[in-house]
């Protein structure tokens, strides 16, 4: 596949989420989770998560969309991010859309949103995810084994504070 067809970050557009973007936002948690964490255990079905991000994450936190124009039609969900706070709660592309500068835009954006910091967790196991947090300068803080989160799978808290 040649460079020119990947998306340039200066394609996406990022706006606030809509309760109507909840199956699409529900697809990409999916995808990407699957994708990424395939030993991750499944404690929700499709249709339980569904609910929670209609119920929860979208009227509870701060989420933006990241969308990029599809083929002169219609702009597709790419990805999102969600802020609680101080919290980022949940930063997810579609699989295909990695490495391309869309999780640097969605971070830019909850940086923006939170100006004084952020934290969050992730899973030991996603060396992905801490890699990218680490390049944009989060440092781990402490490390669980799992016991808070449901799928008993241990994980490391974050932290990013702005410079000066």
């Amino acid at each position: 596949m040649s460079s020119d067809s990947h998306p340039h970050s200066d394609a996406v557009l990022l706006r606030e989420a809509r309760v109507e973007d909840a199956d699409r936002l529900t697809r990409i948690f999916l995808d990407s989770r699957a994708a990424a964490l395939p030993y991750l255990t499944r404690v929700h079905s499709d249709e339980a998560t569904l609910g929670w991000m209609t119920h929860v994450v979208l009227p509870d936190t701060d989420v933006w969309v990241a969308e990029l124009p599809e083929g002169g039609g219609e702009a597709e969900p790419v990805g999102f991010v969600s802020v609680d706070g101080d919290e980022l709660e949940h930063l997810y592309l579609r699989p295909d859309m990695r490495r391309r500068g869309i999780g640097t835009l969605l971070l830019a954006k909850a940086r923006e949103r939170s100006p004084q910091g952020l934290a969050l967790h992730t899973f030991q196991r996603n060396s992905g995810a801490r890699a990218f947090y680490e390049r944009h300068g989060f440092t781990a803080v402490e490390f669980d084994d799992g016991s808070r989160n449901e799928e008993n799978e241990p994980d490391v808290r974050y932290r990013w504070s702005p410079v000066g």
